[in-house]
């Protein structure tokens, strides 16, 4: 997900955003306050969502994310990093899921990858051994655990090594 401004040589400022739309803190929606072009309507909620559920909300030429825009809306500038939806959920930009954090910080609270086959993230068998192989990324380095026989050991093993690398409690 590119987390920079569209046009970033004349980003939108807190002032246009709210001119335009409303944003409700508790529920993470945007709403129109005053109409940009025909067919949107007063009070409609704004936006629409790509194939990966991420809200984009066009205003003055511009194809902005919602979640940045919420940012830009409470906080009176754009986010210094990329913003991270804490549960996971791209589609829920309330405040309270939203964090302004690094590209490292943000990969600590990754959610599962869909072609996991263990259940557990880190956790692999090894064909070859005939053991439960536990793994762990960081700062774009894969480092091994070790090989176990139980599963529920190399699980502890990937657990351990995610709190001690300061990994996000909602990290897979």
């Amino acid at each position: 997900m590119q987390e920079k401004e569209q046009n970033s040589k004349n980003p939108l400022t807190q002032e246009q955003l709210k001119e335009y739309l409303y944003y409700d803190e508790n529920t993470g929606i945007f709403t129109w306050v005053k109409q940009p072009r025909k067919g949107l309507y007063l009070h409609s909620v704004a936006g629409t969502s790509d194939r990966l559920g991420y809200t984009f909300i066009k205003l003055l030429g511009r194809r902005n994310s919602a979640h940045r825009l919420a940012w830009l809306y409470v906080y009176g500038s754009y986010p210094k990093n990329e913003i991270d939806h804490i549960n996971h959920r791209v589609y829920d930009n309330r405040l309270c899921n939203l964090r302004d954090v690094t590209h490292l910080e943000n990969k600590k609270n990754s959610k599962k990858q869909s072609n996991n086959t263990s259940g557990i993230t880190g956790v692999r068998w090894s064909e070859k051994l005939k053991k439960w192989n536990a793994y762990i990324g960081c700062n774009g380095k894969i480092i091994s655990l070790g090989h176990f026989v139980q599963k529920k050991n190399a699980v502890m093993a990937r657990n351990e090594a995610k709190i001690s690398l300061g990994f996000h409690k909602n990290h897979a």
